[in-house]
């Protein structure tokens, strides 16, 4: 990784509109995105309290709208506190409106700097990495010096896979502007390239510096660190992480999860159905709800589970028109449509480079029986060396169906040893077929 690995955890800088959206968001795509089509400008979030500090915040842009309706000042306060909504309400509409009120202001003032920031930040909200990178290296020529930008570029080269591109961009932005976004990014940059202990100490840190007034970004930082901690088996830890998250920002749907993931590892099967329904009431969100089917499967209740895979379905074909990957993992884990869940992973494959993108075409392929094609897919994957169970298990899956037990019974070690619990169902199938091995 070069510089990025060996710094004093600093990397790159943004207002942190960027970082928090997409990786809050980009993968886990919520009922309440059904709306985004234009919405007018002047309309409120109705998940918000009306003394809300987001509330508040659209209020006051809206004031600086109707004093100076021809400035772009006021639209380009209103798309980040639309974007700052999204992201605590979980109601993706409002991006929507975000895009809209930003579109206001270019049109007031095309070369405004801070709404072309904004903008190319929504482009990847709404997955169109391709064009939020062509837009970011435009700017980034006009303003070099601009730490904005290279956030956008380093999460644009990430969701490609441009991952060399994506390390330049961040070391260039730690040398402009450190602060709680920055670490939040070197969690992920580290983690992403088989550093959980960095990615760790990055995130406390991203977590410790948060602003005080502003509860939401911090509670995002703990789940995150939360979620670092449970990707290495930690999940005492994890918990912990979560628990804070919650006393800091109360009913917060992103920990709610968490704590259901938690107590799904630790068995604890009735309170995981509980925090899990929670969040998802407040916030349905795919990952969760087919979490929460899996723990009904785990327990016998088919019935209630069915009804949440069904769900789970219903939202990405219905409202899931950015990223369906999920959707095609569901259908190759549980054996169904696996002609459809491969032509979504061939077809997201062909767009975007990413090692977890890599991943959810090799196991649609494996299970498909083209075990060659999964081997190169997988390969793929695994070339950041990122300590993904997951992966390890699918990969372990692959070899074991050419022949290659030695390998395949290393990797599927690796998955259980990395994280016992990486997934309530899956994990059992690892650890059947390491006995198969045996």
């Amino acid at each position: 990784m070069g510089k990025i690995k060996s710094f004093t955890i600093y990397i790159i800088s943004i207002v942190g509109l960027t970082l928090l959206v997409l990786l809050s968001g980009a993968c886990n795509q919520n009922l309440s995105m059904a709306s985004v089509e234009p919405q007018s400008i002047e309309s409120k979030p109705k998940n918000l309290a009306a003394t809300s500090p987001t509330n508040r915040q659209i209020e006051e842009a809206q004031k600086l709208i109707d004093k100076n309706p021809n400035v772009p000042n006021g639209y380009n306060s209103l798309t980040v506190a639309y974007i700052h909504s999204a992201r605590e309400t979980g109601d993706f509409s409002l991006n929507s409106k975000a895009e809209t009120a930003v579109g206001r202001a270019l049109e007031l003032e095309p070369e405004n700097l801070t709404a072309q920031k904004l903008k190319t930040s929504l482009m990847l909200t709404f997955h169109r990495f391709a064009e939020a990178l062509e837009a970011a290296t435009h700017l980034q020529a006009k303003y070099p010096q601009d730490a904005f930008i290279y956030g956008v570029l380093t999460d644009a080269n990430v969701e490609l896979g441009n991952y060399k591109e994506a390390i330049d961009a961040a070391q260039k932005m730690v040398d402009l502007r450190p602060n709680m976004e920055s670490y939040a990014r070197v969690s992920y940059v580290r983690s992403l390239h088989g550093d959980p202990k960095g990615a760790i100490e990055a995130m406390q840190t991203a977590a410790k510096i948060a602003d005080p007034m502003d509860k939401e970004p911090q509670a995002w930082c703990l789940v995150h660190l939360g979620d670092e901690f449970f990707k290495i088996g930690n999940y005492a830890e994890a918990e912990k992480q979560y628990d804070t998250a919650l006393n800091v920002f109360p009913n917060y749907h992103f920990a709610l999860a968490g704590k259901g993931r938690a107590r799904v590892a630790q068995n604890d099967f009735e309170s995981a159905v509980k925090f899990l329904t929670e969040s998802n009431n407040r916030v349905p969100n795919v990952e969760n709800v087919i979490l929460l089917g899996d723990v009904y499967t785990k327990t016998g209740k088919s019935d209630e589970a069915n009804k949440q895979y069904e769900l789970a379905q219903f939202i990405e074909q219905k409202f899931g028109n950015i990223d369906q990957r999920r959707l095609a993992l569901l259908w190759t884990d549980r054996d169904t449509k696996l002609d459809e869940a491969l032509e979504i992973a061939k077809r997201e494959h062909e767009t975007r480079k990413d090692i977890f993108t890599a991943d959810i075409y090799a196991w649609c392929l494996y299970k498909k029986g083209q075990f060659q094609e999964a081997k190169s897919a997988i390969t793929e994957a695994m070339r950041l060396k990122t300590k993904d169970a997951r992966i390890f298990y699918h990969a372990g899956m692959i070899e074991k169906s050419l022949g290659n037990t030695k390998e395949a019974k290393r990797l599927l070690q690796a998955a259980l040893q990395t994280n016992p619990f990486f997934d309530i169902l899956q994990s059992d199938n690892a650890k059947s077929a390491l006995q198969e091995i045996k």
